[in-house]
């Protein structure tokens, strides 16, 4: 019996009319049991805990209660469970909002959450919430829920709850909630896993892409499952798109979770036709005696101006600013001064844009009035008193808080997971009845290096796809191949110091490569780049989305026959 688990939002913002799309899509033989979706990130829980200091009833993704407005209906009518993490960091608020919503439709909706992922907070934290697991989810749907509301919850268990509550698994059916924790890492982020972000989308017709379709699996008793959408959507399902998705935000062989540990390097990847990708092969282990905390507090204030650079001289221009900028800086100096020097320039240019440069400035400090009318003032005297030609690309404001993002762990049996059932009653959720504490997994035997032969200096990209991703201030870059012999290429070549040599910011960073072999695929963990994570906004790119595609663009000797 055919579990069929849909997603419709990869995050806060995502496409609104996904979810009608999904219910109504399929036709009879496609049509969907679980709608899940995810709403929540890093940076989402710091911007609902800011909205709950405004207002206290606050605090969950108020999107998803007006997609529903119309989605709730639907889903009635087609018997479809609906399971979301929307609630954020009040998932009673939303339920209760949901219920009232349901009485104004005159839909019979039974609504269920689960709570006790938020943690007293510590002393500086606007929120604290551990990430628990699909049991909560599974009583709430064994009980009759129709929707079910979560915090924050991983985002594998949006669909390892509706899988433990149809098939029936116990907790230590390891290896088939190993193989949901997989699906529903594919499916979580909506359209990466349909043809969305894809390294390799100019082998495609563009119009597939214009438009992806939300990502469908169809989940076995077995723990198996087929990675597919609904017909007639854009997009794309093949081994690439699903490879890259599981490559996104992971690191090494285990992928630790609080209902299994899922082992990654078992994953098996196999095109069943078109738009479909079986995964199966999948092992798990016991999880971790310890549950993920994400901490989310305000680390302080920043600014930024960003000083145009056009035509001649720019190396000059842009030192002349800098010191007159640091001079009037000098008796209220920021805690964190940064400049980048973006040369977007480019000589002889047929347009002002295309012969500008732009210099950036960030500056964090753990108070206001640094990053405030300090930095604006000196900013804007300079207007007549600078290099020549000189603008910004906006007048600079005043200084605004921003967040950092910190992860610590705590004892499973610490956290006071709760299913709230539809009528109320409050069922505390066991932890599982084993753990196992996590340790590396030896370096896999590689495959047997190509012999040497003529090579050509190209882009890395031209044989390898990549997809690159944040977890807190570090980031993760996953590099693969699609053929045996690229594999035994790339596995020999990609080290960390040739990392290293290709992307010189990590040359200073601690950097793990972890090795995928039945994905094709090395997996690299950066630690730091990102400073204090997204919310801080260290870097141009503060949630590494293009890390990957730097890389891929990085020239290196490939040899000619791969080519």
């Amino acid at each position: 019996m055919v579990l069929r688990i849909g997603n419709a939002s990869g995050f806060y913002g995502d496409r609104f009319d996904a979810v009608r799309e999904m219910l109504t899509g399929g036709g009879p033989e496609g049509a969907i049991d679980v709608l899940t979706g995810d709403y929540l990130a890093e940076l989402t829980m710091l911007i609902l805990g800011r909205d709950q200091l405004k207002d206290p009833s606050a605090g969950y993704a108020k999107t998803f209660l007006r997609q529903m407005e119309e989605g709730l209906g639907l889903a009635h009518e087609r018997g479809v469970r609906i399971v979301t993490n929307a609630g954020g960091l009040n998932p009673a608020g939303l339920a209760d909002a949901l219920r009232a919503l349901a009485a104004k439709l005159g839909l019979p909706i039974r609504i269920a959450h689960v709570e006790g992922d938020r943690l007293p907070p510590t002393r500086d934290a606007l929120a604290a919430n551990a990430y628990l697991g699909g049991a909560g989810i599974a009583a709430c749907l064994a009980a009759g829920a129709d929707v079910v509301v979560t915090g924050r919850v991983t985002d594998a268990a949006l669909v390892t709850g509706p899988a433990q509550w149809h098939f029936g698994w116990g907790p230590e059916e390891y290896d088939k909630l190993a193989g949901a924790v997989v699906a529903g890492h594919v499916l979580e982020c909506g359209t990466q896993a349909t043809g969305g972000n894809y390294a390799f989308f100019r082998e495609h017709d563009p119009a597939v892409f214009r438009r992806p379709g939300f990502p469908v699996a169809e989940l076995h008793e077995d723990g198996s499952a087929v990675i597919t959408k609904h017909p007639g959507t854009g997009g794309l399902v093949d081994v690439g798109t699903v490879t890259a998705q599981l490559l996104y935000e992971t690191a090494g062989a285990r992928y630790p979770g609080p209902d299994v540990t899922a082992r990654l390097d078992t994953v098996r990847l196999t095109r069943e036709g078109p738009d479909r990708v079986r995964i199966d092969g999948v092992r798990g282990e016991a999880p971790p005696p310890t549950l993920k905390v994400g901490l989310s507090r305000l680390g302080g204030f920043r600014n930024e101006v960003v000083f145009v650079l056009t035509g001649l001289d720019i190396e000059e221009k842009a030192g002349l600013v800098r010191a007159q900028i640091e001079d009037a800086l000098a008796n209220g100096r920021p805690r964190e001064v940064r400049w980048e020097l973006v040369r977007t320039d480019r000589p002889d240019a047929g347009t002002e844009e295309t012969a500008s440069a732009l210099l950036r400035l960030v500056v964090r400090d753990p108070g206001p009035e640094a990053v405030g009318r300090a930095l604006t003032g000196a900013a804007i005297e300079l207007a007549l008193a600078s290099y020549p030609g000189f603008h910004v690309t906006a007048p600079p404001g005043k200084g605004a808080p921003y967040g950092v993002f910190e992860t610590a762990f705590v004892p499973a049996a610490d956290v006071p997971h709760t299913a709230v059932l539809p009528d109320g009653t409050r069922v505390p959720v066991p932890v599982p009845p084993r753990a196992r504490d996590l340790e590396p997994v030896p370096e896999p035997p590689l495959p047997e290096p190509l012999p040497s032969g003529p090579t050509r200096r190209v882009p890395l990209g031209r044989i390898a796809g990549a997809r690159s991703g944040d977890k807190g201030g570090d980031a993760n870059i996953g590099v693969w191949v699609r053929t045996e012999e690229e594999w035994r290429w790339l596995a020999h070549t990609l080290t960390v110091s040739k990392l290293a040599e290709l992307l010189p910011e990590t040359v200073d960073l601690a950097v793990t490569r972890h090795v995928l072999p039945h994905l094709r695929a090395l997996n690299f963990t950066v630690a730091g780049i990102l400073g204090e994570g997204v919310a801080s906004q260290a870097r141009f790119d503060p949630q590494a989305k293009a890390l990957g595609e730097w890389l891929r663009s990085r020239e290196t000797d490939i040899p000619e026959g791969l080519l």
